[in-house]
């Protein structure tokens, strides 16, 4: 079994990637925020949902999601209908427009990505792909609800990253 300086290797490999990702995202098209990006993405991924199911899934606070469904809406990416089930909510649900804003901004950023990885073999990136998934899997999201198998829900001096 590995070494704790290992599982801290790892989250310290992990921050930097997050650090990656942030700087790919600078790279999406500047009317599309790294935010609204997730809440476009979340709706193609699984579908008509409620701004709660939306903010459960994002993990951020109901504030957040709708300003994002907010701005996203006002641009016809996303429309909101009554909830038959609840008449006090409304249904979320991904547009034409808003899967063709999502769909370009996925190609522009995997463009860059494939120039800076154009030299790495393609059996490295199945493996990558691979390990990464694994990785998702096994860490599943972490929510302080539900602590991380190797996190102690008591310890709360340990800090964390966002990516």
């Amino acid at each position: 079994m590995a070494g704790q300086e290992t599982y801290q290797e790892l989250m310290y490999q992990l921050s930097q990637v997050g650090a990656v990702k942030k700087g790919l995202a600078r790279n999406l098209p500047p009317e599309l925020s790294t935010g609204s990006a997730g809440v476009l993405t979340m709706l193609r991924q699984h579908g008509d949902m409620t701004m709660s199911e939306l903010t459960d899934l994002l993990a951020v606070d109901i504030s957040v999601t709708s300003r994002h469904v907010a701005y996203i809406a006002d641009r016809g990416w996303i429309e909101r209908s009554p909830n038959p089930a609840d008449g006090r909510s409304r249904i979320l649900c991904l547009t034409d427009a808003g899967r063709a804003v999502l769909d370009d901004a996925s190609l522009q950023v995997a463009d860059l990505i494939a120039d800076r990885l154009g030299d790495w073999d393609d059996g490295d990136l199945h493996e990558l792909i691979r390990l990464v998934t694994k990785l998702r899997d096994s860490l599943g999201t972490c929510r302080p609800a539900t602590p991380c198998p190797t996190q102690n829900p008591t310890d709360h001096s340990r800090t964390t990253t966002s990516s």
